[in-house]
């Protein structure tokens, strides 16, 4: 079986053929990001949904195809003519912080998090969705007509491209207004959001027939992308984790049911059709690869050859730390008022230096994390990362230090797009067997003062934001 797999991500929209030989690429997007205002980030819909049909233009034949999405991004679009009204909002956008804090201050957060298991944070669609009612006149005038659509991108893509309006478990799970142990939209969640459940997808499984692309093969998956990414990484049993290292880090680990943890994230693994849903926990942090990036344009290095091993002992052993909190802290603190810092800055602190306290930093973010996640769930031995990040040895073996535990590191990069062809094979009632390589990295001791030290840094670039 052949399935073809597109990944639309924050960036770019890719596709890949997966087969049992491996993943092979077929096209490759970059798309634009658009910031009108200071904390609003945005996407043009039709730029997105061009970028897909380049992908199905650009494919051979296949047997089925999946697409996995952004998760969190929204957006509201016209049933009739199927015409986006509203940019797309994208995940990192924070436009509705005021809105989330309003909420908090009513008393409503404990209702959001007995029932969705999400914190009230701008991350999530729901705030958002609601947004978009109160400052969009022609969402209001369509949903007075009865016409408004609301949703996440995967229910935009499936609308215009097979005919098909619907989400699935793993993206609704993400927005702050489906049930999590009903698995359908709540109408408590969305009065409190403002959103009218008429105008919301209906949620459907994961995979399955999902409808007939323009190119003539049928969808049989709709995920989100770190929720592929943990079934490409073979994820099965309760206790299986992975951590995609992106734009952002992403930790996740499945469990044997709903845990409600009040720090992490429970969401939905995937909901494959006819079988119960899967649960999983969720930990993701904002900055990871995009604060090395924001080092690198800052010229504090020039090549990432450069910091992929360096002379110096640790930075935290010499009293430098940096907390990445350039957008907030997200799992499991979520404070969008810590600041990005290095702390311990001295006259003999080079620009490598820095680096090394940058790339710890979000090492330690990332053993917070999965600290939280061992109070939930026995963790498995490898845990499995990959994304851009783990492509540097020197990080890698830091990850594996600081989490105190063997971790796996993938021979292939591109396990989001495995997981989905995956996805989309089972869908279409067949199975696509094939396993990278990986090379198991041990763990070496570290000192028990450098989380202490990591722990007070971050604590003050909390309290610094609240000032």
């Amino acid at each position: 079986m052949r399935a073809l797999a597109i990944d639309q991500g924050t960036t770019s929209t890719r596709a890949f053929v997966v087969d049992e030989s491996g993943i092979h690429p077929v096209h490759a997007v970059e798309h634009r990001q658009y910031y009108p205002q200071s904390g609003h980030v945005e996407h043009d819909p039709e730029e997105l949904l061009s970028s897909i049909q380049a992908c199905l233009d650009a494919a051979p034949d296949v047997d089925c195809v999946g697409i996995d999405n952004q998760g969190e991004s929204c957006l509201a679009w016209d049933s009739h003519s199927k015409r986006a009204i509203t940019p797309v909002i994208v995940w990192q956008d924070d436009r509705t912080a005021d809105i989330c804090g309003h909420l908090k201050q009513q008393g409503l957060e404990p209702i959001v998090r007995e029932r969705a298991g999400l914190p009230l944070d701008p991350y999530f669609s729901a705030s958002k969705l609601g947004w978009i009612l109160r400052h969009v006149p022609e969402a209001r005038e369509l949903a007075r007509l009865g016409r408004l659509r609301l949703g996440t991108t995967d229910a935009f893509f499936r609308d215009r491209l097979a005919d098909n309006f619907a989400t699935d478990p793993t993206t609704a799970s993400r927005t702050s207004l489906m049930n999590l142990r009903t698995c359908e939209w709540d109408p408590e969640l969305c009065r409190i959001f403002g959103v009218p459940m008429e105008a919301l997808p209906p949620i459907r499984p994961t995979s399955g027939y999902l409808g007939r692309l323009p190119n003539g093969a049928p969808l049989t998956a709709s995920v989100v992308d770190q929720q592929a990414a943990l079934f490409g990484h073979g994820a099965r049993l309760s206790g299986h984790a992975k951590i995609t290292f992106g734009t952002g880090a992403f930790a996740l680990v499945l469990t044997d049911g709903l845990r409600n943890s009040g720090t992490l994230l429970p969401t939905i693994a995937w909901a494959e059709n006819g079988l119960e849903p899967m649960y999983a926990l969720d930990g993701g942090i904002y900055t990871a690869s995009s604060a090395v990036n924001w080092a690198r344009n800052l010229g504090l290095f020039d090549e990432f050859s450069q910091i992929n091993r360096f002379a110096r002992e640790s930075a935290v052993s010499r009293g430098l730390v940096f907390v990445p909190a350039l957008s907030g802290l997200a799992a499991p603190h979520w404070d969008r008022s810590a600041r990005g810092a290095w702390f311990g800055l001295g006259l003999d602190t080079t620009r490598l230096d820095m680096v090394q306290a940058v790339l710890e930093g979000i090492a330690f973010r990332v053993g917070e994390v999965l600290a939280e996640m061992e109070k939930q769930v026995a963790i498995r031995s490898p845990i499995s990362i990959d994304g851009g990040m783990s492509r540097n040895p020197w990080f890698c073996q830091l990850v594996a230090d600081i989490l105190g535990r063997r971790i796996s590191v993938s021979c292939e990069p591109e396990l989001t797009a495995l997981g989905c062809g995956q996805l989309a094979a089972r869908g279409k009632g067949g199975e696509l067997f094939y396993e990278p390589a990986g090379r198991i990295i041990e763990p070496r001791p570290i000192s028990a003062t450098w989380a202490e030290t990591f722990r007070a840094a971050r604590q003050a670039a909390q309290q610094f934001g609240r000032c």
